[in-house]
């Protein structure tokens, strides 16, 4: 069982939980326990009990029940429950506006097990009929029942992004003297969002009429004085929150989650006497308030350093931030190069001087030019004497003096036996070689591993490229052991990549912070195939920020002549 099996389980049992109208503290106990679980880099199916003990979080009735799924598959709790309540039902729970109760109800009544009985029972006409329920409910089941088959799932960061942003420039319009921001999953930096949370400070009550005329509103979920929802197109769902000035501060540290960090700083304030909301942190004896205005204020007065919001996930930043921990996360700013694109000699949509010239006035100092190698043909991908004519012309942009420094490289394919796509003698006359997997995603883990690791010894790869080829909201990651991998790119010192391109977010957070523990060099790259691909980086850096990394800890934040000399093939690997 990997650990995202794992953290299902666990999800389900609060669901089921919370259908039954259970103890409010076991269900949040295991939805906290599902998220650790689920966004943890090591496997909980190979620790024991004493050591997921060991893990913030987890408690001994969790671990139990950890171990009891990672030896069994499911545990006998969980399936007492599905005995009283289908696990079809589940997905009745999470169509918009259904609570538990209305579930309980539906299925106590109706014998309503799964979305499709529902929808018939729209049709026939008998949800109206329940007690409690009534044409209107009836109306809003239809509809959400709709947008689940239209708005399912969740978004790429980049495209939440400019869903916001294109929000907040709208409502800045109509009250240009409001300070409106950005919260929940967007705000952390999260791979992939759902709703776009938005807080306006000091903005006036007729902006939740303005929110809700929104030119791309395709239908308005809530319409009222602090909280209007809406669905836009493309899918989300937006929810403005407006927010008096004195509490703008504790408002956005409740509203930019995670739920586990919340609770534990809300667990913190109760330990000192304290109590804390979205309103602010006040003393508890004479509901006096201490903090609310500054996120900073609030961290302070419970004796903690501010916690970036990219850190709030319950990773240790409570600790850290206790011990005056906190790392001077990696901004854009500090990176001085991009390690991958692509060109018009292969897939890629611009010519060297026009992706130098962007990257340059972009404000990097190096790029390596990386097209693809032959295997991957319906890229045109490059054989030997392409690649050594490509390299040639890279270098003679580079020998212009453009006020950008060049190198010459290729993005070589992994094949299905882990040997590389060129030859050594080709590889060894470039600059940089990342070596990456395009094909035979089926293979079994061992297999994988197998090929990956023989890809990392070959003394010319010097990058290995979005380490386990996943495609977000497309592709799951295929089968990999990623410590075995990390443990041997250490020791040969060959560096692995976190991927910018939005929809691969490669190696992921708790991935990039596990190999920056164990000592693995890491570089951040766009991958573009355009110049305008270039601003990706942003993304990447994200991903690096939510992995606890410093600029010192990415080899492209250095000099070109330091990064050059960082590189595998000229320095000697560890021992």
């Amino acid at each position: 069982m990997d650990n995202l099996a794992i953290a299902r389980i666990l999800r389900e049992t609060a669901d089921l939980l919370e259908i039954k109208g259970d103890n409010p503290f076991k269900i949040r106990a295991y939805r906290n326990g599902a998220d650790i679980t689920a966004n943890h880099p090591h496997e909980f199916a190979l620790i024991d009990e004493t050591g997921l003990r060991e893990i913030p979080g987890i408690g001994k009735d969790l671990a139990a029940r950890i171990r009891e799924i990672a030896t069994t598959g499911d545990t006998a709790f969980h399936r007492d429950l599905l005995a009283e309540f289908p696990a079809t039902i589940l997905d009745i729970l999470r169509l918009q506006g259904i609570g538990p109760k209305t579930v309980a109800t539906l299925y106590k009544e109706l014998d309503i097990r799964t979305l499709e009985d529902l929808e018939k029972a729209c049709r026939d006409g008998r949800i109206r009929g329940l007690k409690g329920m009534g044409i209107k409910k009836e109306a809003l089941i239809v509809k959400a029942l709709d947008e689940r088959k239209r708005f399912a799932g969740r978004h790429l960061l980049s495209k939440a992004h400019d869903a916001s942003a294109a929000l907040q420039t709208y409502l800045r319009q109509h009250a240009p003297d409001a300070v409106i921001e950005a919260v929940g999953s967007l705000r952390r930096g999260c791979d992939t969002c759902g709703d776009l949370d938005l807080l306006a400070t000091g903005a006036p009550p007729s902006l939740m009429d303005a929110f809700v005329e929104y030119d791309l509103v395709e239908r308005v979920l809530g319409h009222g004085d602090t909280k209007s929802s809406i669905l836009i197109q493309g899918g989300f769902q937006a929810d403005l929150r407006l927010v008096a000035p004195e509490s703008r501060g504790a408002a956005m540290q409740y509203f930019t989650g995670s739920k586990a960090h919340n609770i534990a700083l809300r667990d913190r304030a109760i330990g000192l006497g304290l109590k804390l909301n979205e309103y602010g942190l006040f003393r508890t004896a004479d509901d006096s308030r201490m903090a609310s205005e500054r996120e900073e204020d609030i961290y302070a007065a419970l004796g903690l350093d501010f916690v970036p919001p990219e850190l709030r996930e319950m990773r240790g930043e409570i600790d850290a931030a206790h011990t005056h921990a906190i790392p001077r996360l990696i901004e854009l700013a500090d990176l001085r190069g991009d390690l991958h694109m692509h060109t018009t000699e292969t897939d890629g949509k611009d010519e060297i001087r026009t992706m130098a010239e962007a990257a340059r006035d972009a404000g990097l100092q190096y790029i390596a030019i990386t097209d693809h190698s032959q295997s991957l043909a319906m890229a045109n991908g490059l054989d030997e004497r392409r690649a050594m004519a490509h390299a040639a012309r890279i270098r003679a942009v580079d020998a212009e003096g453009i006020g950008i420094r060049l190198l010459a490289g290729i993005e070589c394919d992994i094949r299905l036996d882990g040997a590389m796509d060129l030859s050594d003698d080709c590889l060894a006359a470039l600059d940089i070689v990342i070596a990456s997997v395009h094909s035979g995603f089926t293979q079994e883990r061992e297999e994988m591993t197998a090929r990956v690791l023989r890809a990392i010894d070959n003394p010319h790869v010097d990058i290995l490229g979005h380490p386990t080829g996943r495609m977000l909201l497309k592709r799951q990651a295929y089968p990999i052991d990623i410590e075995a991998i990390i443990d041997a790119a250490v020791r040969t010192g060959v560096a692995v990549e976190i991927n910018s391109q939005p929809h691969r977010l490669d190696l992921i957070d708790v991935h990039a912070k596990l190999a920056h523990e164990r000592g693995a060099r890491i570089v951040i790259s766009s991958d573009s195939h355009s110049r305008h691909a270039l601003a990706y980086l942003r993304w990447g850096v994200t991903v690096a920020r939510r992995a606890w990394l410093q600029a010192g800890d990415v080899l492209n934040t250095q000099s070109f002549n330091d990064f050059r000399a960082s590189l595998r093939r000229h320095r000697r690997p560890h021992s």
